[in-house]
């Protein structure tokens, strides 16, 4: 499903204020996405209802519309925006904070205004990340009362969020969001970094699942543990990178060069030097 060519998204600086991804588009993206056992059961009951909307109409229970996803960095919340998008057949909108955050007076609520008039008119999924941009806490925020009045101005599209459209916001910064935010949410997803079930899962994704590689993926998932499966995913494509100059084959030495190279930013300092070793 694509934007009806009359429906535009709005503009500020002169940029448009979200960059859109067919449901094609969101497939390449979620090739290796895994989702946590908790999570994957949230996203599946919220399809079925999604896909159950004349039922639950007739039976006057309200269809869940606004998902909010939190936790550590890398563990798939965005991937998270594409893979709903795609099993909904709807166009993904990434909202750009660079281009709807305005140091002009009011011009933010505005913006945040129009991009859920936007969402209202075109069905999508509307996707907004690090959402504490615009939702922090207004008893936290010492600037003139500024982002403040932007977190009303959000507060309001949020009620007024109806129809047939997803809103979805995710957040590394839970603890700083307003809590009259939290409630505007009738779906919450909470991320944390992969298990070690979930690390094998993804390294057989992203190297193989052969008879040989699975002594490979035990030993790896030892070292990996504590990563974020973005940090994964960036060792392992140094890997790659390391056995095609080589021209060689998966080994535990080509993936504990690509951990060094990479020195993941989500460990510990003291669990960082111990992989260096």
């Amino acid at each position: 499903m694509t934007i009806k060519k009359n429906i535009r998204l709005p503009k500020s600086k002169g940029i448009e204020t979200a960059t859109v991804y067919t449901p094609d588009e969101c497939l390449k993206k979620i090739k290796h996405i895994v989702l946590q056992a908790n999570n994957q059961q949230i996203v599946e009951e919220f399809i079925t209802i999604q896909n159950m909307k004349a039922k639950f109409e007739e039976a006057d229970v309200p269809i869940p519309n606004k998902i909010v996803m939190f936790g550590p960095p890398g563990t798939g919340k965005t991937l998270t925006a594409f893979y709903l998008a795609h099993r909904l057949e709807l166009p993904l909108i990434v909202v750009r904070l660079d281009a709807i955050i305005h140091s002009h007076l009011g011009e933010t609520g505005s913006n945040v205004r129009k991009i859920f008039e936007f969402a209202k008119l075109a069905q999508c999924v509307l996707f907004l990340d690090e959402f504490d941009a615009v939702a922090r806490a207004r008893d936290s925020i010492d600037e003139v009362k500024e982002m403040a009045r932007v977190v009303n101005t959000l507060l309001q599209c949020l009620d007024e969020f109806q129809g047939n459209s997803i809103f979805i916001a995710a957040t590394n910064l839970e603890e700083e969001l307003d809590n009259a935010v939290w409630r505007r949410f009738d779906t919450r997803m909470n991320y944390a970094l992969p298990n070690k079930d979930e690390l094998g899962l993804f390294l057989t994704k992203l190297i193989g699942g052969s008879a040989g590689n699975s002594a490979l993926i035990e030993q790896s998932k030892e070292l990996l543990q504590g990563c974020s499966f973005a940090d994964i995913e960036q060792i392992i494509l140094k890997a790659k990178r390391r056995m095609i100059i080589e021209d060689s084959e998966w080994s535990y030495e080509i993936i504990l060069h690509g951990y060094e190279a990479y020195h993941p930013r989500s460990l510990p300092s003291e669990r960082q030097a111990v992989g260096s070793n």
